[in-house]
Parts: C-alpha cells; structure tokens; sequence
C-alpha cells in the first residue's frame, strides 16, 4: 500500500511538472506574440519606405522555419493545390502533357498515353507558342503550370509549331491520374515486379492490387522497388508492409516531444504474400516512408534489401490548419522501425557555425538487432543487405542532359523509324550513334571536368605560393592532354550515353511504361535479385546473418561490376 502512494506521490509531482512546464511555454509563447505582432505593426506604420505587409510576414515565416529543418514549411492559400499534388492526391485536372524550356521557348518533353495531349496528336518535340491565348514567352515553370492545368472539363486552345508550321489545338481538360504504381508485371515468366514511386493517397491498395495480380503467376519471389521513391503518407508504408508480414506486427513507432504525437502503428490486416521470398531495391533518393517499408521489413527478416545506402529521413510530418485557408507543416515526431532504429542522416538540432546540419558520424552509430539477431545500424539511412554499386554519369553525359542535346535526335530518330519491335530488347545501333555524334557537330556540349578544376585550384594555388613558375609547363601539357582526351568523351562514354538516349527515344513509342521495360536490360539491382531468387541458399544465409555486413558501411558486395 505504501508502495502505492508512494508510486501516485511521483506522478502527480511528475504530472505537476509537466503542467508548469507547459505553462510556462505557453507564456513565453503568449510574450513573444505581443513582441512580434507589436514589431511588426511599428515597422508596417513608420518605416521610412513604403512596405508591403504580405512580404514582410513571408519573409519572418521563412526566416523563423528555416532555422529549424527544410521539412518545416508555411503553405498559403495560393499553394495549396500545389501542396495537395506533392504530398497528399496524385490526381489533377490537366492534359498529360510534359514541357521543358530549351534557349527560352516552351517545348512539349513528354506525352502520357491515353490522356489528352495523347489523344489530340500532341507530340514531344512540339513548341507551344500560346496557351489560351498566353503567350509562353518570358514565362516560368509555375505559370506555365497555371496555364496548363484546370478544372476537368475546361476548354484548353493551343498554338504550336512543329517542323515550321503553325498549329492550332483545341483540348479539354481530364482528371489526369499518376498512379503511386507506376510499373508492375512479372519478369522472365518467373519473377513478380512492382514499381511505387510515391506513398500518397490508396498506395497501399495499388501494391495490393498489383500483388493479387502478380501471385496468380505464382511467381518464385517478389522484387518491390522503391529507388528514387522520396515517401508520402506514413500510414501508406505501414499497410504495405502489412502485405508481407503478419497481423499485429509491430512496423513503426513515431516518438515526439508532444505526448499525443507518440504512437505505435502494428499491422491490422492478414496479410497477402507471407512467405514468398522478398527483395526491396532502395537508392540513396529512397526516403522517408520508403525507409519505413525498408527499414521495417529488413528488422523483421522478411525482406532482402538491394542498393544503395537510402536518403536517412526519420522525420514525420503533420499539417495544422491556419487562418485564412493556410496550412504549416511541421515535423512533429522522429520515428523508429520495429529494431527500435532512427535512421535520420542529419543532425537538425545541432547545426554548425554556417548554420548547416551535418550527418551524424559513424562512431556515434549505435547496432540493433533484428528479429533473428542479424545486426543493423541506426543513423545515415537504411543500409542494403546486399549493395550494388550506383550507376555514376560522366561529365559529358550529365552536359547532354542539362543541355537537352538528346532531346532532337530522339524527335528525329522517331520521325525516320515509324516503330520499333521489342521495346524491352530496344538499342541504338552504332551507325544511329554515330549519326547522333554527328548531330552534335554545330552544337555546345562543353563542360568543365573534375579534373580540370582540380588543375585550375592546382594553378591557383602555385600563383599564391609564388611557385607558378616552377609548375607552369607541368601543368600546361596536363591541360593540353585533358582537352586532347576530352574530344574523344564522345566515344570513351559511349556505353552510358546510348542508354540515356534510347530512354528518350523509347519514350515517344511507348510512354513511361516503354522506358521502364527498355531499361530492365541494363538494370543491375535487378539482376542481383534475381540471382538471389536463382540462389535460396543464399537468400537463407543473409536473412540469418551469415556475409551480412561486418561493420558500418560495408554490406555484401554484389559480383555486378559498374561497366
């Protein structure tokens, strides 16, 4: 009895405590209000300027959020439909169609099959001159977005030019979908795929769905692919881990410094694919909810994950609703998978003197165990049980790219090859890769290599220390050899630029879905699972632990060599 009391005694003092504390913020809170609402009142009335209330008031919003993390944000009215799209709907009215800017003019990039661009005649390589009577030019990103999208059912006039001729097009606006399942089917006859690109609204019922449709094949193992996935809804990750693991399974626990914000999420339903062996592919662009999927299904020994190390995002988010349509965003909660890991990469409450958070160090790191006892890491992301080393581009590749010089030649190619066969057996030839080099001859495909900034850094460096002249040959015929190796990029880079080129080109064949089939050839990650499927022994000895990494940092390494 005495026990008792004394066990009430501490959780009332406790519970005291805590009302005092919380007391005492809410009137630091109340003070700093009346601080700033006077400040800003003052400044509003007599500052030497006119000032614009609106601007100021961002701007202290901004200020005041960016001290805390990037995730932390202050949405208006005028966003909303734009904050809706990015995190929570995957639904717009619209007419599928993709642009990019190329010397200032608005050209269509891509068009989704059996949406309106698609079924207008609308193709990439297209330049739009005027949207409803707009002209496009001087416009950016976000007005063109305006421009674009609108109620289902509103009429959208388009003035385009294609091959010199002026065209006219009239579309109606459609409820545009982009699906979270963005690919799903079986490969080699043998091997269930899913592609989720995002966790917002029903992601949880597309992978279901795919998975039902995928299990009747009866396939020997499931690959879930979630690279460059950056996560959506909590809640999304938790029912597709559900899809694999049994009910009331442990999947996540978000812990926050409010009480009401700490909560343990297990799974509720049976689930669909218990025991068929499992790999998940994550990339370092992996996070957030797709940690939580990752992250969990590796604790609970139920998945192989293949890649890269993930993002580390171990942040969750909840919107409150403000005055006048607004919303903030704000990180309420860290969150810990079934081992009892936060796989958050960089330190928010900790920055350095530049303002900037910093990754956490590996020997702060601390091991956990999964439910077998395999031993796993908390902090930097989620690591793979099996990495594969990252596909890197050369600078010139990465110049192509930003420079759109892909962009032409995949219109042209498209123009004199009216189909191609086998989209999943689709390359360029290297009669049309020489065609496309010769492309390039009137064209600038200039970049500066690593290398020669380094020489450039080596030269600085000599003029401060007065020893230029000791170096000044050395580094000239360095230089001379760099640009002398940079003029045969062209075909040193061959392997990786054909590969970037017949994405563009499958693109105006066979849509998004097209591009995904066409890469799988290539696909590295892919094919270190199924080698794993080929291999149950394997797969056995990894779940158990045996050639799981040793430290942090060095998973098992895949026999696929970068090419």
């Amino acid at each position: 009895m005495k026990k008792v009391k004394i066990g009430i005694l501490l959780f009332s003092i406790g519970l005291l405590s805590l009302t005092f504390a919380f007391k005492e913020d809410l009137f630091l809170v109340s003070k700093n209000l009346d601080i700033f609402a006077s400040l800003y009142k003052e400044i509003n009335i007599n500052y030497v300027e006119e000032t614009n209330p609106t601007d100021l008031m961002r701007t202290s919003i901004d200020a005041m959020l960016e001290g805390l993390d990037p995730y932390t944000e202050y949405i208006p009215e005028s966003e909303i439909e734009d904050y809706k799209l990015k995190y929570v709907s995957t639904q717009y009215g619209g007419i599928g169609a993709g642009t990019l800017f190329i010397e200032g003019k608005l050209f269509v990039n891509e068009v989704s099959e059996g949406n309106p661009a698609n079924k207008q005649g609308i193709k990439p390589g297209d330049q739009i001159v005027k949207i409803n009577g707009i002209d496009t030019k001087g416009k950016d990103r976000s007005q063109i977005s305006q421009l674009l999208r609108g109620p289902k059912g509103s009429s959208l006039s388009l003035v385009i030019i294609r091959e010199g001729t002026v065209l006219n097009k009239t579309l109606v606006r459609e409820e545009i979908k982009q699906p979270n399942v963005s690919y799903s089917g079986i490969l080699d006859n043998q091997i269930g795929y899913i592609r989720l690109d995002k966790f917002l609204e029903n992601s949880g019922q597309e992978v279901a769905t795919a998975l039902e449709n995928i299990n009747k094949e009866k396939p020997k193992g499931i690959i879930l692919d979630l690279r460059n996935n950056g996560g959506g809804i909590l809640q999304e990750a938790v029912k597709i881990v559900n899809l694999f693991v049994d009910k009331n399974i442990l999947v996540v626990t978000q812990k926050g410094r409010n009480p009401e914000k700490t909560i343990a999420y297990k799974t509720v339903n049976q689930p669909v694919s218990p025991q068929i062996p499992l790999v998940v592919l994550v990339n370092g662009s992996s996070a957030s909810a797709s940690e939580i999927v990752a992250g969990a299904l590796q604790d609970l020994d139920r998945a192989i994950i293949i890649g890269q190390r993930s993002y580390g995002k171990g942040l969750v988010q909840q919107t409150f609703n403000l005055p006048y349509n607004s919303l903030v965003k704000v990180t309420v909660a860290k969150y810990y998978t079934p081992s009892g890991r936060c796989i958050q990469a960089l330190d928010y409450a900790h920055k350095n003197q530049n303002g900037e958070a910093e990754k956490f160090a590996d020997s702060v790191m601390k091991a956990y165990d999964t439910k077998a006892g395999r031993t796993v890491y908390n902090g930097n992301g989620v690591y793979p049980d099996v990495f594969v080393a990252p596909v890197k581009y050369s600078p010139i590749t990465i110049s192509l790219i930003n420079k759109n010089l892909l962009f032409d030649y995949a219109n042209n190619y498209k123009k004199a090859n009216k189909e191609i066969e086998n989209v999943k057996t689709f390359q360029l030839s290297d009669a049309n890769y020489t065609q496309f080099i010769n492309s390039l001859a009137d064209k600038d495909y200039s970049y500066t290599s690593r290398t020669e900034r380094l020489l450039s850094d080596l030269r600085t460096e000599a003029e401060n220390e007065n020893k230029l002249g000791a170096v000044r040959t050395d580094l000239e015929e360095l230089k001379s050899k760099m640009l002398s190796a940079k003029k045969t990029d062209l075909i040193t880079h061959k392997t990786e630029i054909k590969r970037v080129l017949e994405t563009q080109i499958i693109s105006r064949y066979y849509f998004e879905r097209g591009k995904i089939e066409q890469a799988f050839q290539y696909d590295k990650e892919i094919l270190q699972a199924k080698t794993l499927f080929n291999n149950q022994q394997q797969m056995l000895a990894i779940l158990k632990g045996d050639g799981q990494y040793k430290k942090i940092g060095t998973p098992i390494k895949s026999s696929i060599s970068e090419n």
